[in-house]
């Protein structure tokens, strides 16, 4: 199995890592510092974003001809895309890790479209403002350890990315795609199953199940676990006992509500609570 960029920067013997914050569910950002070194990546695992705090202009892309970096350059490194750097002073960085399932599905939730419309071309040492201000934002989160200033700072970077267009084969038609989310939504309380969505679409689970990851970025239930999780953080910011938010939401208990959540969000229900307040 391919490492991540991450997994990259920890092998080395000269990166460190100033802070780190784990988001939940494929989702992480640390600040690094890091200098006379030279790392390469062969085609890792997971999206990654970085933003280049202080200095950059010594680290240089061998693969893109030597190009140099600078404060304020944004890099996109898509899932897969090798590189080989070198760096010969001292700068700091934030990367931004994200599985391709939570990039996906963020992408398809927050732009009400087909996952597989998203345009993520490659980029080295750009200028970017619709991630520059997110990335910034998750810096200063990772320094605080405020996961929920973090997590939103995630959907910004995810809202800034434009969707393309694009022939779709094997997914799901949008009008059926909205007639699912809306009964989710409305039996979000209740236990749902793949019949029930399949029913809806006159398709059966087997051909729902793929047709809709292939929309989604994500499979049924782990779609419908997303939008339990999002529709507790909605009901966090009120005062009904946690307990209560567990049953509206459709988990089975408080218990499991917790650890769905903080495996989803990288905190507690309560932590949220006392966060977002």
């Amino acid at each position: 199995m391919k490492d991540t960029v991450r997994g990259y920067m920890r092998a080395s013997p000269v990166a460190r890592q100033i802070a780190q914050l784990d988001l939940g569910d494929g989702c992480g950002v640390a600040i690094w510092e890091n200098q006379d070194d030279e790392r390469h990546y062969d085609a890792p695992r997971d999206h990654t974003f970085s933003l280049y705090l202080q200095g950059g202009t010594g680290t240089q892309r061998l693969d893109a001809g030597g190009i140099a970096g600078r404060p304020g350059a944004i890099c996109v490194m898509p899932e897969g895309c090798g590189s080989a750097w070198r760096i010969t002073a001292r700068f700091r960085f934030v990367h931004l890790y994200l599985s391709d399932a939570r990039l996906r599905s963020g992408f398809a939730w927050i732009h009400d479209c087909d996952a597989r419309q998203i345009d993520l071309p490659e980029a080295t040492f750009a200028e970017n403002p619709r991630m520059a201000g997110p990335l910034r934002a998750m810096s200063a989160a990772a320094l605080d350890g405020d996961a929920l200033r973090g997590g939103t700072a995630v959907s910004d970077l995810i809202r800034g990315l434009s969707p393309r267009r694009v022939p779709l084969r094997g997914g799901m038609a949008p009008y059926l795609l909205r007639r699912v989310d809306e009964w989710i939504e409305a039996h979000l309380n209740q236990t749902i199953h793949l019949a029930d969505l399949a029913l809806l679409t006159d398709l059966s689970p087997f051909h729902f199940h793929r047709m809709f990851q292939h929309s989604r970025g994500m499979a049924p239930h782990a779609w419908v676990t997303h939008r339990r999780v999002m529709r507790a953080q909605t009901l966090l910011a009120g005062h009904a006992p946690i307990a209560a938010i567990s049953a509206a939401c459709g988990f089975s208990s408080q218990s499991h509500m917790t650890r769905v959540f903080q495996a989803r969000t990288g905190m507690t229900p309560a932590r949220y609570r006392r966060l977002s307040v």
